[in-house]
């Protein structure tokens, strides 16, 4: 790690270690009952004790939220680029893509229990709907925000469509692509544990919301804490990944991907 990467990662990790030691003291000093509010070193135990349990439900979770990921990368893209051909099909279509924005996936995930059975399946679809939008939106952003004057020179030079959108289009998009990528990555991670409090669990698999819950139901606040951080660095560890298969795709030629760029 270089001095510089050094100076950027020390400033929140002195954060987090000041507001890790305040939340001890206070939680201490105040006497506050462990299932109210456990402290950071009672989160911690927690999690060590029950870790292989951790594990099994973060693994579980993940493969959905990977699944549902991958299907709303690919349909987004698709649909995306379907909306972009025509200016008409964008006005008929596009007002309905924002649905998967504004529907409550709780209000539906029962539906999902019931089309496709509890367990992983319905877990993945509750993935999937609640990250498909945001790939949907930002590829057709990007889509449209082809400078003319290529467009122009492609047409100038008899390109067909499949050419212009292969060589031209999408290229340009992808600095669009990836962010919406990234913003479907941690939503994937979100719609599979809400997936989870009712779509429940089959094949003696549960995963983190099953956790949660249980958890809850039991007053365990220290491993309900240690369940939500797994998810977190469930969420992360995807965010993570897409991130870096962003920055060696752009790296190249845009500037987004570089060390000065916009981090998102």
């Amino acid at each position: 790690m270089s001095t510089a990467s050094a100076r950027q990662a020390l400033a929140p990790l002195a954060a987090l270690v000041i507001l890790l030691s305040l939340w001890e003291g206070i939680v201490r000093a105040l006497a506050i009952p462990t299932w109210l509010l456990p402290t950071p070193s009672a989160i911690a135990t927690a999690a060590a004790r029950e870790a292989r349990p951790l594990l099994d439900a973060a693994l579980t979770t993940g493969r959905s939220a990977l699944v549902g990921f991958a299907l709303s990368a690919g349909v987004g893209v698709f649909a995306a680029v379907v909306l972009s051909s025509s200016r008409l099909l964008e006005r008929a279509l596009y007002p309905y893509t924002l649905f998967l924005q504004t529907v409550p996936i709780v209000a539906i995930a029962p539906l999902l229990v019931l089309w496709f059975g509890p367990g992983a399946r319905a877990v993945a679809v509750s993935s999937f709907i609640v990250s498909l939008f945001p790939v949907i939106a930002n590829t057709l952003t990007g889509l449209r925000s082809v400078e003319p004057a290529l467009r122009d020179l492609f047409r100038l030079y008899g390109a067909r469509r499949l050419a212009t959108l292969w060589k031209l289009e999408l290229p340009a998009a992808l600095p669009h692509l990836f962010t919406g990528l990234r913003i479907a990555s941690g939503l994937a991670v979100i719609g599979a544990i809400v997936g989870e409090f009712v779509a429940g669990f089959s094949e003696g698999s549960a995963g983190l919301g099953i956790l949660v819950l249980s958890a809850y139901r039991q007053l365990r606040t220290d491993l309900l804490f240690a369940a939500v951080l797994a998810a977190s660095g469930l969420g992360l560890l995807l965010f993570g990944a897409v991130s870096l298969a962003g920055a060696r795709t752009l790296r190249r030629w845009h500037p987004s991907a570089s060390s000065g760029g916009n981090p998102t």
